[in-house]
């Protein structure tokens, strides 16, 4: 897969298109210093519980989604993002089809 083009203006939600009851990521940049990942997933679909050892900044670009952490709820609607702080337990479910662009900063 290869990674977006530098220097250029990125249309992020036309970049990573829906499929049929499934979770869609690709990977836009990524570095030592971290990564950047854009997502699309179907309704119903989700990343099960699990950890990351840096934080993460989850931003919701369409849609609607429940992100879990640390077993609490927290439901995001297009334009708002959340921080999944480090080695905190955390899933995502798609209340309704979403696109979401998550940047992992390894510190």
């Amino acid at each position: 897969m290869s990674l977006a083009p530098k220097s250029q203006i990125l249309k992020l939600p036309e970049m990573v298109a829906y499929q049929e009851g499934a979770v869609v990521s690709r990977q836009i940049t990524k570095a030592e210093a971290g990564n950047v990942t854009l997502f699309a997933f179907d309704e119903g679909q989700e990343l099960s519980e699990h950890t990351a050892p840096y934080d993460a900044l989850l931003h919701l670009l369409e849609g609607e989604a429940e992100v879990r952490i640390s077993g609490q709820p927290h439901d995001l609607q297009a334009g708002e993002a959340i921080i999944l702080p480090a080695n905190a337990p955390h899933a995502v479910r798609a209340r309704a089809k979403f696109k979401m662009l998550l940047t992992m900063i390894r510190a």
